[in-house]
């Protein structure tokens, strides 16, 4: 079966340039794959891109159209490799970034675990 698709950036702002459309190409097929599913054509703009996709009976166009939007989102928006989940550290990449340590619990004020022990 096939399924054109057009997916359109919010507010039709035209923020892709040829390296994103690229990197979106990229994304995009190999998450059709994942669906054993063909991205026999792909193009884009600055404010959107078209897909044809051929793709098994047994895929739900609905999962298949979620997954393409949710993965291409974030991996275009963190910079994640086509194959490598977002959040994976890449070999050259080194920390975290953001204020809290992903890792563990978010702080409190010294006042406020003090009060916690006290009322236990």
């Amino acid at each position: 079966m096939h399924v054109h698709l057009v997916f359109v950036t919010k507010s039709r702002h035209s923020v892709f340039t040829g390296r994103h459309l690229t990197r979106c190409e990229e994304i995009m097929r190999a998450v059709c794959e994942d669906f054993e599913a063909e991205l026999v054509e792909f193009n884009g703009e600055a404010n959107h891109v078209h897909l044809l996709v051929d793709f098994p009976p047994k895929v739900a166009v609905s999962r298949l159209v979620n997954s393409l939007k949710s993965v291409s989102s974030h991996r275009l928006r963190l910079g994640a490799p086509p194959g490598r989940r977002p959040g994976e550290s890449s070999p050259t990449s080194s920390g975290t970034t953001g204020g809290r340590n992903a890792c563990g619990p978010a702080r409190t004020s010294p006042g406020r675990s003090a009060a916690r022990r006290s009322a236990s």
